[in-house]
């Protein structure tokens, strides 16, 4: 019979195990989250990075599901584990340890993957390792649902992403005079926008409120409310500060949007040949690829000059070295001061205080601090000059610059809200087998329903902002432009496309994914072209192939994690 604080050595594991994957889920799910705003233009990644630090911690910890349901729909009764708790502690473990290893291992070559079907395809595994096939729910609510995913979450969110753009295509920007029609139309996306995501939020609960359990009315009211406020405010502020930005030309910051009416006249700001806007939220243009491309330059050759000057240190360090052996071929010689200088092979060199006092020096260290802090950020993922995307990129239409960029503050608030609801939701994919852990550990007991401690939603919240900052680069440059042409208007309604998907299926309780949405509306999008070739198809068909090996993959990996332990040999002990 298991006692409280029983097992420690299994908790101390899972921490580490639940750190991992929500360390990938960072690297993955927000990564595909903010990859159409930075492919864009309308973020840089740096500027993702730090917006996904406040907006997906807050989301975690604010809305981070309370409740966490630790058997994911029902796949796996509690009843088994009723007599052996400790078994469910193993159990949930080894369901981390396969779909960190997975999510990772995705993320590494930059595949979209679902963390949620990860997590779930791991715990299906540990079912099948423990009780066989027959425990698993293979219906529609259980895995069968799943599979169905994998084709209702890219085409649904792919035909309303696609009806979004065609709205904003042909009301805005194939009108003859599309900057002014824009300029009409930006309050109204504006409502549209905050009301789809205020209801999102509203609609998933917030801790100590009784939001989720208002009527549908009441929480229709709510966002309306909330969409009127961001209308008003942007028909009062954004559309003076875009016409004085892009029509007037003033050298106005995105900031000053809050104080338009109070600042007086600014000088214009200068433009280029195609009289574009130096803005802070920039085009993808090919002058935007060349800086972006000699900005990596920079970087790399700043390393490989890091990298020569250490080991011009360790040459030095040898040539010394050896040049006290050549001198002497006895055990000691004399220097230069008359020092009597100890023979050190050639191999010894990294004992040497020489060579680690150049390594340990001040100086160093801080710089191989701040290239590992930032190394994740300063990435090219916007692809604009990849030789083997010009003709994708080549075959999209290209709408005016001014008034694109009107579309980058509805994308930005677009990104911004998505990644809040994003860390509220699929933080428990890590936390939630966690904080079973947890529960049995202290209390020794098996429950449906697992509260969630703050500390572990923090917990889970603080990794996903890591993983993403240092990790989310390779799937971010693998989305985005790389699927077809990214431009606001078409990151704005990508994302708004799979927010209303993930929206409308789960008040339908049709099971969806978010990076199955966000991807097939990228794809949609870039339909809208009239072109097949804008779309990189066989980045696509990489996609889809990682989501039919998530499932299986993750399953297998826990599966036999929790085999190899539950029927191991082991020693018994007799009374």
């Amino acid at each position: 019979m298991m006692n409280p604080f029983d097992f420690t050595w299994i908790f101390g594991v899972t921490m580490v195990l639940a750190f991992a994957d929500a360390f990938g889920i960072g690297a993955n799910d927000v990564a595909n989250a903010f990859a159409t705003s930075v492919s864009s233009g309308s973020l840089t990644l740096l500027q993702a990075v730090i917006c996904a630090c406040f907006t997906e911690f807050l989301g975690a910890l604010l809305l981070g599901n309370q409740v966490s349901d630790t058997i994911r729909s029902g796949i796996m009764p509690l009843d088994n584990f009723a007599d052996e708790p400790e078994m469910l502690m193993l159990a949930m473990m080894c369901a981390l340890f396969g779909s960190a290893t997975w999510v990772l291992t995705a993320s590494r070559f930059g595949w979209p993957v679902s963390t949620t079907h990860s997590i779930v395809g791991a715990i299906i595994g540990t079912g099948i390792a423990g009780f066989g096939a027959d425990v698993v729910d293979w219906s529609f609510d259980g895995v069968g649902g799943i599979i169905a995913s994998w084709f209702i979450s890219p085409f649904a969110s792919g035909l309303i992403a696609a009806i979004v753009y065609l709205i904003v295509k042909y009301g805005v920007l194939k009108r003859k005079e599309s900057l002014k029609w824009g300029l009409y139309l930006v309050p109204v996306f504006f409502f549209v926008t905050s009301f789809i995501e205020a209801f999102y939020i509203i609609y998933k609960g917030a801790p100590g409120t009784q939001a989720a359990k208002m009527g549908i009315g009441a929480q229709v009211g709510i966002a309306f409310g909330i969409g009127g406020f961001f209308l008003v405010w942007s028909a009062l502020f954004v559309v003076p500060w875009l016409r004085r930005r892009i029509i007037e030309r003033e050298s106005l910051r995105w900031y000053h949007v809050f104080v338009v009416h109070f600042i007086s006249k600014r000088p214009r700001i200068d433009q280029d040949e195609e009289g574009k806007p130096s803005a802070d939220f920039a085009l993808p243009t090919d002058q935007d690829a060349a800086i972006v491309r000699e900005e990596q330059e920079n970087v790399d050759q700043k390393e490989s000059d890091d990298s020569k000057k250490l080991e011009k240190s360790t040459s030095d360090a040898i040539a010394h070295q050896q040049d006290a052996e050549s001198s002497d071929s006895n055990s000691q010689i004399k220097g230069p001061q008359h020092q009597i200088i100890e023979k050190v092979d050639e191999n010894d060199i990294l004992a040497t205080p020489f060579y680690w006092g150049k390594l340990l020096s001040g100086t160093y260290l801080r710089k191989k601090a701040a290239f590992l802090l930032l190394h994740g950020v300063r990435k090219d993922v916007r692809n604009l000059n990849s030789p083997h995307l010009k003709n994708i990129h080549a075959a999209a239409v290209k709408y005016d610059n001014n008034t694109e960029y009107m579309f980058s503050f509805l994308q930005v608030l677009t990104a911004l809200v998505f990644s809040f609801a994003h860390g509220s939701n699929d933080v428990s994919n890590a936390v939630g087998p966690l904080s079973a852990v947890h529960t049995i550990w202290t209390t020794a007991t098996v429950g449906e329903k697992v509260p969630t401690p703050i500390w572990i939603l923090a917990y889970g919240g603080i990794a996903l902002d890591i993983g993403l900052a240092t990790y989310g680069y390779h799937v971010m440059r693998r989305l985005g432009n790389n699927i077809t042409y990214m431009t606001p208007s078409r990151g704005f309604s990508t994302e708004l496309g799979a927010a209303i998907t993930i929206l409308t299926c789960s008040q339908a309780g049709i099971p969806v994914s978010s990076t199955h949405c966000a991807t097939g509306a990228t794809a949609a999008v870039g339909l809208c072209n009239g072109n097949l070739r804008a779309i990189n198809w066989k980045m696509l068909a990489w996609c889809m192939f990682a989501w039919v090996l998530t499932l299986p993959i993750a399953g297998l990996i826990a599966g036999l994690t929790y085999s190899i332990i539950i029927y191991a040999p082991h020693f018994g002990m007799t009374v």
